[in-house]
């Protein structure tokens, strides 16, 4: 055992070097003077890197996805982007759903249009590329970006270390956009690849914005994505975060998302996973001004071998403010998924109410599920409170819907639809809301092997 346990750690010493030489390789061009305070950011998170490695398996915050081999896959990683014939009418022969939006496209972690890089959209609300932003707008860039990601993730530092472009979103205060911008994260190789990038949307005081998110594969390579998305949300602003998760099982995607709230803010933010080899999707929200309001939804549909992580953590840090998460999942096959939900209520966020709850559906004996409910609170008067369920399909239901004359496919079908149908009412967009109502029904019929219409054949 211990030479086993020695053999590991030279493993995750030399996977650790692996990446210290990429950032000591591209030191020219990660800390380069165009990158102005970037740097220091960079420097600071290759050091907590290096200080804490990747997490083990013993680590809590990763306890049922161990993610270490994934980055030890010798993925190509690129921090410029290579060019690429690309004809953009492809991804929407996909599930991208037809709104009414603001289109921006990022391939392989890069933003795709090179000749607007940022983009004026009514009421001097801004989209474009971040590394572009960074060089215009480096006043707005530096008062947030890696203000509300700080901790100790390794996989975070990695990317502060290593992305160079990703979307920047900037809304004014007291502006309101016109309609929701529509991110399209396309992944496209003749390689495997590993891919970085870093959003940052500033939603700033008395405005109001809405952003749907698609993640989509269009070539069956390997493909890892490691991303980190920062959101500021100022005092009386409103935000609505929607993001679909469909690429194939060769994928591994690992999301951080950073939601840092102020005063009578309201955020509400949706993940739905369609498909997708491993996901992992970590939420961390901080109520940091009176009178937020936040919540969290989740849904996935897994089959196969796919195994899907949702973990969130909510930080009450001033008083009166709500937040509620609901989860939920339908396992079947042999695939596997976790939810981690923690609540922590400071001690001066006295009149809160917080809740949560992970509910799943497991259709055969072979899938597993994990949830791990947390609530941390050093206030005294407060409302908390969680819940959760995993288990089978209700036998009464089932017997009450047979002896009305509907087929039993067809009334686990009902029952599964009526299950995920708490998470998609909550979905604000109408078209959208049809849209995702569509993809589950296929999903859960069995129609949806591969994103929905495609004429890519990425497995």
């Amino acid at each position: 055992m211990k030479s086993l346990n020695k053999l590991q750690i030279m493993e995750t010493k030399e996977l650790t070097n692996i990446y210290s030489a990429l950032y000591q390789d591209n030191k020219n061009q990660l800390l380069s003077p165009s990158q102005g305070f970037i740097g220091q950011l960079r420097e600071d998170a290759i050091q907590l890197f290096l200080k804490n490695g990747f997490p083990g398996k013993k680590d809590e915050n990763y306890k049922y996805t161990y993610l270490e081999p994934f980055f030890s896959n010798g993925y190509k990683k690129y921090l410029s982007p290579k060019s690429i014939t690309f004809n953009t009418n492809h991804i929407f022969q996909c599930d991208v759903p037809s709104l009414d939006t603001h289109v921006v496209i990022l391939l392989n972690g890069f933003y795709f249009d090179k000749v607007n890089p940022i983009r004026k959209l009514p009421n001097n609300i801004m989209v474009g590329s971040l590394s572009e932003a960074i060089l215009r707008y480096p006043e707005i860039v530096s008062k947030h970006l890696g203000k509300y990601s700080r901790g100790t993730d390794s996989f975070v530092a990695i990317n502060t270390a290593l992305a160079t472009d990703g979307v920047f979103f900037y809304v004014p205060k007291g502006s309101v956009l016109d309609k929701p911008i529509q991110i399209i994260n396309v992944l496209l190789s003749d390689e495997e690849l590993m891919v970085q990038h870093r959003n940052l949307f500033v939603i700033e005081e008395n405005s109001e914005a809405k952003v749907v998110v698609c993640d989509h594969t269009l070539s069956p390579h390997k493909f890892l994505t490691n991303s980190v998305t920062e959101i500021h949300v100022g005092d009386n602003a409103n935000f609505d975060y929607f993001r679909v998760q469909n690429e194939h099982n060769d994928s591994t995607q690992v999301s951080h998302t950073f939601i840092n709230q102020k005063s009578a803010s309201s955020v509400q933010s949706s993940v739905i996973t369609l498909h997708g080899g491993l996901v992992r999707n970590n939420l961390h929200v901080k109520l940091d001004g009176e009178g937020c309001e936040n919540r969290a939804y989740g849904l996935f549909v897994t089959d196969s071998h796919q195994h899907v992580d949702n973990f969130v953590f909510v930080e009450h840090a001033k008083p009166n403010c709500n937040s509620s998460q609901l989860y939920k999942g339908i396992l079947d096959d042999k695939s596997t998924g976790a939810f981690t939900g923690r609540i922590l209520v400071d001690r001066d966020a006295q009149k809160t109410k917080a809740y949560q709850k992970n509910s799943s559906i497991l259709l055969t004996d072979e899938v597993k599920m994990n949830s791990k409910p947390q609530l941390e609170i050093y206030a005294d008067d407060v409302k908390c409170g969680h819940g959760g369920t995993v288990g089978q399909l209700d036998e009464e239901a089932m017997f009450y819907l047979r002896t009305r004359g509907i087929g039993e496919r067809e009334a686990k079908l009902m029952l599964m639809y009526a299950f995920a149908n708490e998470i998609l009412g909550e979905i604000k967009i109408e078209p959208l809301k049809d849209r995702m109502n569509e993809l589950i029904d296929k999903r859960l019929r069995g129609e949806l092997s591969r994103c929905n219409n495609c004429a890519m054949n990425c497995g």
